[in-house]
């Protein structure tokens, strides 16, 4: 029986999400791991990979049970009761057997949250702190991202892939409870395009994201760190 899980982790402690040979001390390593001791050596496979530190609250992976594991309910309880506390499965249910966490997927919402003040301890791991931010300015930039763009300068160096076109279906910042949040929908991410769409919002000027996004000058401005950033939902 195959099944969708959809997660939600502190990212904060974990080198990724994605499984790496040198540890198992990623989100999906320690998935594994719990599944092999309860008889599951089937592959989980995910929607997408997250970076060190950054943060899910609906991340969405993709396993294949064997029969004897057949009421989901119990299955999740006990996943539960033997992740790290930092992970948790928040829903499982069966799929058919064509689903695909990552090529079913048709679009991905983050969200980058931040605060326009000194940091603090208590806050610091889930919360980028950004003083004297000019949160009209953010809140009107961001739009320009929205639409079909080569993202090719919004991409980190040595990432391997076929096409650096995406497609931004919504992009908006909006004040909730003190804090600033960016979010961002899109068919599609490549690796720290969030991170540096939201540097390039704290550091250029309209002008500067308009010649960035036409790759005609490229700012190399630092991606945002990525504490701030979250995995929110996966469309399917």
């Amino acid at each position: 029986m195959r099944c969708a899980l959809t997660l939600a982790y502190n990212g904060t402690f974990f080198l990724g999400s994605q499984i790496q040979k040198e540890t198992t001390n990623t989100i999906f390593g320690n998935l594994e791991y719990v599944l092999s001791k309860l008889g599951i050596e089937y592959r989980v496979i995910a929607s997408g990979r997250t970076d060190k530190g950054v943060h899910a609250t609906g991340q969405v992976c993709h396993i294949d049970l064997p029969e004897f594991w057949n009421d989901l309910q119990k299955f999740q309880r006990v996943l539960n009761s033997m992740l790290p506390v930092s992970i948790q499965v928040k829903h499982i249910k069966a799929v058919d057997n064509n689903f695909h966490a990552r090529y079913s997927a048709k679009k991905r919402v983050y969200r980058y949250i931040i605060k326009n003040e000194k940091s603090n301890p208590f806050e610091t791991n889930f919360i980028t702190f950004v003083e004297d931010i000019d949160f009209k300015n953010i809140q009107k930039n961001i739009k320009l991202f929205v639409g079909e763009h080569d993202f090719k300068f919004f991409m980190k160096t040595g990432s391997d892939v076929n096409s650096t076109r995406r497609i931004i279906y919504k992009a908006f910042a909006y004040e909730h409870k003190g804090t600033i949040v960016l979010n961002f929908e899109a068919n599609g991410f490549l690796r720290s395009q969030i991170r540096l769409m939201v540097g390039a919002l704290l550091k250029l000027n309209a002008d500067e994201i308009k010649e960035q996004l036409a790759c005609t000058n490229n700012y190399k401005i630092k991606p945002a760190p990525s504490n701030g950033l979250y995995l929110a939902k996966i469309k399917y």
